[in-house]
């Protein structure tokens, strides 16, 4: 919306100023006038001695007062003034000058220099802390927005290696027309579905970033059951046991989007582990400052530096990037962005014996 262009702030400032130290002076001034006039009597008054020895007294009157002391104050006023517009400009200046950097700053960055830093020198005010907030929040946006370029990136390498496939299926079957059609199928079906994953996972991550969901009481201690229960003819396929406990642990979020988290946890658990004789732990508990969901599970040793990187998007790890259920690498990503979501983090932990234990904290449900 267009506005009228009004003074600036210095100026305004500046006759802030000039017009508070007038006043001061007018009010001094005044003071001054009144303690006088308690002793300058009305009329004009003349003293003689009685002895005849000295001259006779002369003592002014209050119109002698008032033709001495106004032109005085008026030239005092005067000087008051020039002196608070002056004094007054460039200490308006001086203070502002931490404003001007931080609005340059600004400008910088709606040109897209996210890499600028204020960093006011100078002890803690007002302005320091203002520029300070304004430096970390471009911290987080610069990373955010390299995050954003990064799964952008990763996303359209992701969705592009199905339809290359795809296309190279396509182009092997046009050349050789008498190629097991059944095959053929099985191949494009399977590639199909690996693309539909992927796309359904990004739609949920992007669901979980815009908080844009609708928000009940939810028990993450039925939410782990019901995902067990989902999950545990995987489990028992891969021969893995599954231990699901605690207590009721309430919060206040979307049911289906912490279902998806606990099934993502859970799936994560048992797809990377020990075949045949691994387990898989999964409980609930409510503290003081929230509710929290964990799943651990056995496998191999994980270095710390990997379990760092393991809820970026598309990331794998380098050991198991390639296996059979490589997964969309969207599973871990998403866990942390529907955390996040809902006001909690996810804390990843390699554990001592091998494998990995995944905490998700979140806000306790405030009661009935």
């Amino acid at each position: 919306m267009a506005r009228a262009r009004g003074p600036s702030v210095r100026l305004r400032l500046t006759l802030s100023y000039a017009g508070f130290l007038l006043l001061a002076g007018a009010l001094l001034l005044a003071v001054v006038w009144v303690f006088l006039l308690r002793y300058v009597p009305d009329a004009v008054l003349v003293t003689s001695d009685p002895t005849g020895r000295r001259p006779g007294l002369f003592v002014p009157n209050r119109s002698d007062l008032l033709r001495a002391f106004v032109p005085r104050a008026a030239a005092a006023s005067a000087f008051l003034l020039v002196f608070g517009l002056v004094g007054g400009w460039f200490l308006a200046g001086r203070m502002l000058a931490p404003l001007t950097r931080i609005t340059d700053a600004t400008r910088l960055a709606a040109a897209g220099s996210l890499s600028h830093r204020i960093r006011l020198p100078g002890r803690e005010d007002e302005f320091r802390e203002l520029a300070d907030a304004f430096d970390g929040m471009l911290t987080r946006l610069e990373a955010h927005v390299a995050e954003q370029r990064r799964f952008a990136a990763n996303a359209s390498h992701e969705l592009r290696t199905p339809l290359t496939i795809t296309q190279a299926l396509l182009d092997v079957a046009r050349e050789d027309p008498d190629r097991d059609a059944g095959e053929l199928v099985d191949r494009l079906h399977a590639v199909n579905t690996r693309a539909i994953d992927l796309t359904e996972a990004l739609l949920v991550l992007t669901r979980a970033d815009q908080r844009s969901f609708p928000r009940e009481h939810v028990d993450l201690s039925l939410v782990a059951e019901e995902a067990t229960e989902t999950l545990l003819p995987l489990a028992e396929r891969r021969g893995l046991t599954v231990e699901t406990s605690g207590d009721v642990a309430s919060t206040v979020g979307s049911h289906p989007l912490l279902l998806q988290m606990t099934t993502n946890l859970l799936h994560n658990a048992i797809v990377h582990n020990v075949p045949g004789q691994g387990a898989v732990w999964v409980r609930t508990s409510t503290g003081r400052r929230g509710v929290t969901l964990t799943v651990e599970n056995t496998g191999e040793q994980l270095a710390p530096h990997l379990v760092a990187t393991l809820a970026e998007p598309f990331q794998r790890g380098t050991e198991r990037r390639y296996t059979d259920h490589v997964g969309a690498g969207l599973g871990l990503a998403i866990v942390r962005s529907i955390a996040e979501a809902h006001d909690g983090t996810l804390t990843l932990t390699p554990r001592a014996a091998g494998g990995l234990r995944a905490t998700v904290d979140l806000p306790a449900a405030p009661p009935d």
